[in-house]
């Protein structure tokens, strides 16, 4: 492991040990509140996670509690009642919740019908009893829309964010998003352009027990400091084994 990647590895280790706190998805305390109480409405953190695609994830984020409102109401079998033909009506009006509303509601739609077939109406059946943490990966997969990236993010999720315990975490992968491409790519660790195939693969050559332990680092570092433009490398905590950084630092 190099100097670079033990560093990133390290901070996932103390996010991944902290206590758990309210994950602030979205910024509305209302939506975060549902989204963080996996315990109670663990379709809410399924269902944004199926929708986090091609807008920003705040937007995704929310889509839980503004289809509680619209719907009015959450539980799950109430939601599990709610015919087809609703769910693309909230998503289309009074205005859109998502870039895709048609295609979003479908999806939601069959998550739901999926959560009570395959889970027994509990989402919380897709990480119950410390699986292995492909068989969760697998689990998201198994819904519409949703790839590895969205499968290892969520599981990735529940790891970090809601500390759920898994047997072992060799298949939670990063998930390549620009943040973590820039990130990445400026510390040295993968080339510029490189696929997402070879992120993927790097990351799991550097800490293979944990893979996607480096992913919130890596963004956290590139919403932070690591800007597109005009970075601030001498306030990131990568700063004195960033060969990117190092190139950049103004002369004193």
């Amino acid at each position: 492991m190099t100097n670079v990647s033990k560093q990133l590895v390290e901070r996932g280790i103390e996010l991944l040990r902290a206590e758990r706190v309210l994950t602030k998805f979205t910024g509305v305390p209302a939506a975060d509140a549902l989204l963080n109480n996996v315990e109670g409405f663990p379709h809410a953190f399924v269902l944004a996670c199926i929708t986090d695609r091609q807008v920003k994830a705040e937007v995704a984020w929310r889509i839980p509690h503004e289809l509680s409102q619209r719907l009015g109401g959450f539980f799950f079998d109430f939601l599990h009642a709610v015919p087809r033909d609703r769910f693309r009506e909230v998503f289309s009006y009074p205005s859109p919740l998502h870039r895709f509303p048609d295609t979003m509601s479908e999806n939601v739609y069959a998550a739901v019908q999926r959560i009570g077939d395959r889970f027994n109406g509990n989402a919380a059946n897709i990480w119950q009893g410390t699986p292995p943490s492909a068989q969760v990966v697998l689990h998201f997969l198994g819904f519409s829309g949703v790839g590895p990236k969205i499968a290892t993010m969520a599981t990735n999720i529940l790891a970090r964010d809601f500390k759920v315990r898994f047997s072992d975490y060799n298949s939670v992968d990063v998930s390549v998003d620009v943040h973590l491409r820039r990130v990445f790519t400026r510390l040295g660790l993968i080339p510029e352009r490189a696929s997402v195939e070879e992120v993927v693969y790097q990351a799991r050559a550097l800490h293979p027990e944990f893979p996607g332990l480096m992913d919130l680092p890596a963004w956290e570092i590139g919403r932070k400091w690591c800007k597109p433009n005009n970075p601030n490398c001498a306030g990131c905590y990568m700063m004195k084994v960033c060969p990117t950084g190092q190139i950049w630092q103004p002369a004193v």
